[in-house]
């Protein structure tokens, strides 16, 4: 009996250790976001992370929310530089989110300052 309960536990664990790697490494999508970079914060009380936003046109509707995790200090710089600014965010969708990670499923990978819309609003 006691055989049959070790197995039983350990393959409960095995399962629960697949399920838990696929979500947190599988990727459900991928692609590129462009918008105006109206938000980039550190947030948090006892497990800091980093927030944005992007307004992709006129309506509340339009912003899409992002995390960035904190081993990517070159986005973190880079999108502390680009307030303000057009930018074009690559990113990557996760199935779920992670609390110690960030507030969305969406984590950008990369940072890219949209030059020809920003100089139109010039």
């Amino acid at each position: 009996m006691k055989k049959i309960l070790i197995k039983f536990l350990v393959v409960l664990i095995a399962i629960f250790a697949g399920y838990f790697a696929f979500i947190y490494f599988a990727t459900y999508s991928e692609g590129i976001r462009a918008g105006e970079l109206v938000k980039f914060s550190h947030k948090g009380v006892i497990i800091k992370t980093w927030e944005g936003e992007i307004s992709q046109g006129v309506s509340e509707g339009q912003m899409f929310m992002f995390s960035v995790e904190n081993s990517k200090k070159d986005v973190i710089n880079d999108l502390q530089r680009l307030q303000g600014k057009y930018v074009k965010l690559h990113y990557f969708e996760r199935y779920k989110k992670f609390f110690w990670l960030g507030d969305t499923k969406y984590f950008i990978t990369k940072v890219e300052e949209d030059v020809e819309r920003s100089n139109r609003r010039l």
